[in-house]
């Protein structure tokens, strides 16, 4: 609930998974360092003084500490949430720095099941994963839709569930994005995400790629566009 302190947010809300991406959204989004408020453990940017038409996030690790934050600002105002994190490549079609645009989430976190019980996937806002996919096409970036895995345990992605995954036409494995979707249908928001490839999983070993040049433009790429998206998404 909101309470006498807490901030009236504009209807729109980015979420950063990581501290280099917030920093990137920061600058792009034009706000000051000083415009932040503590989140929990995360930072939260508003515009001060003045009507802001977005506001920003992060960091966040994990699906139940992304729906805690979730929750809070949609307590506080948000109704569409683009969240922009990172993944490991479990299709072979992907390569390091490429984008995702989620279309599904397998659940397999523990958050989701508190909102919707016996459902096995969640899925995003249909409108809003289409207005990412738009905002990436205009800007000359492609970005692959397509289902993603959500896992609590990163050091439990074992070679017989990439696998299983892999067959069943899973893209990419990361650590929130079911359970942002789950909230988000439970509380009646707009959710979607846009992720960067930072790593691969695809030959059943693991194969970082966080000091990649490409993973350095796919990231650059991303919050260009979701920056951009935000000046284009009206109030809801």
């Amino acid at each position: 609930m909101r309470g006498k302190n807490s901030p009236h947010l504009s209807s729109v809300a980015v979420l950063a998974a990581t501290e280099p991406d917030l920093d990137a959204l920061r600058r792009g989004l034009g706000f000051n360092a000083s415009e932040h408020r503590r989140l929990y453990i995360s930072r939260l940017y508003t515009a001060a003084g003045r009507e802001s038409d977005v506001c920003l996030a992060g960091p966040v690790v994990g699906a139940p500490y992304a729906a805690m934050v979730a929750e809070t600002l949609i307590a506080w105002g948000a109704r569409r949430i683009l969240f922009i994190g990172w993944c490991g490549a479990v299709s072979p079609a992907l390569s390091i720095g490429d984008l995702v645009v989620p279309s599904a989430a397998v659940i397999d976190e523990g958050t989701s099941p508190h909102y919707a019980a016996g459902v096995s996937a969640a899925c995003p806002s249909e409108q809003l994963m289409h207005q990412v996919a738009e905002a990436c096409a205009a800007a000359g970036v492609c970005a692959r839709p397509g289902t993603v895995w959500t896992t609590d345990a990163v050091f439990r992605e074992t070679r017989d569930a990439v696998t299983r995954h892999r067959q069943d036409g899973v893209l990419a494995v990361e650590m929130e994005c079911s359970a942002l979707f789950t909230v988000g249908g439970f509380r009646g928001v707009e959710v979607a995400a846009l992720l960067v490839v930072s790593d691969d999983l695809s030959s059943l070993t693991w194969r970082p790629g966080f000091k990649d040049p490409r993973f350095i433009r796919g990231r650059e790429a991303a919050c260009n566009v979701i920056g951009r998206l935000c000046s284009t998404l009206p109030a809801a």
